[in-house]
């Protein structure tokens, strides 16, 4: 199934997607709730026409749990060493954004905003110690994410991740959540990023370093995964730092993440003064 948060008349609603038409579902919660309750609400008799709604974004997230460096030529396109054991940071909830919606900036702030490509992991129930054999028993679905990122702050100015990865917008989401029986294999999955019309990433999910029931079961020995929660599995080879010269985003752009079964994710660019 695949679960879209959408507008439609001025009011937010949550709606099964199926071909190029959208259910409204029987319910007033928004899908993190839904996710919660562990009870998929029934279709109403209300149907669309996909085009004649505004996908938002899928969910408001508990936690934002991300991997760096989880692919081995990403680590090495930016001189770092391949992490020995999952290398965890956060985005704050507050980041995230829907399908359409612009990523915004404003240049006394940050002039080196990157984009990075991401399978996203949606939690479907309370996990804690959860072992690798059973880690799929936890995921709800997935997503497609965009862990855009300040590498100024993140890299030359802060020497530590949070505020260049988590200012509002520097988390698109969407375009809906596929649920885990949709997707047989999350790791055989084709990720690609464009910007405007260049291909940036253009990747594979098997070359994951650390893959998805390992994460699951490293970060709930950690700290306790709540259903609607994130994991932001790492990104392929093909962002603007490791280019030479260094590349990124500008006034205008439009950004397109796509990941084979889970359709695309796509944000216009815009600077603006606070």
């Amino acid at each position: 199934m695949k679960f879209a948060t959408y507008l439609y008349r001025n009011q937010t609603q949550l709606g099964e997607i199926v071909d190029d038409s959208i259910y409204r579902l029987a319910t007033l919660d928004p899908m993190d709730h839904v996710i919660r309750r562990g009870v998929t609400p029934t279709r109403s008799s209300q149907r669309l026409p996909l085009a004649d709604v505004t996908l938002v974004r899928p969910l408001r997230p508990g936690k934002i749990i991300c991997i760096g460096r989880n692919y081995a030529e990403h680590a090495a396109e930016t001189g770092s060493d391949v992490p020995k054991a999952p290398l965890i940071f956060a985005k704050f909830p507050s980041a995230v954004i829907g399908p359409g919606q612009p990523i915004t900036w404003d240049e006394t702030i940050t002039t080196e905003v990157d984009w990075e490509g991401e399978l996203a992991v949606v939690i479907g129930k309370r996990a804690r110690n959860v072992s690798e054999e059973d880690a799929y028993d936890y995921v709800f679905g997935y997503t497609i994410a965009n862990d855009v990122s300040a590498r100024d702050l993140q890299l030359r100015t802060d020497g530590q991740w949070t505020r260049g990865k988590s200012l509002d917008t520097f988390c698109p989401l969407g375009p809906w959540i596929v649920t885990r029986d949709e997707v047989p294999d999350p790791h055989n999955l084709a990720i690609k990023t464009l910007v405007g019309d260049d291909v940036r990433q253009d990747g594979l999910t098997k070359d994951m370093i650390f893959r998805i029931p390992t994460l699951i079961a490293y970060c709930s020995r950690m700290f306790t995964l709540e259903p609607g929660d994130l994991i932001l599995t790492g990104t392929p080879p093909g962002v603007g730092e490791g280019r030479k010269p260094k590349l990124y985003l500008k006034d205008g752009d439009v950004v397109t993440v796509s990941i084979s079964g889970l359709g695309e994710l796509s944000n216009p660019c815009q600077v603006v003064k606070a």
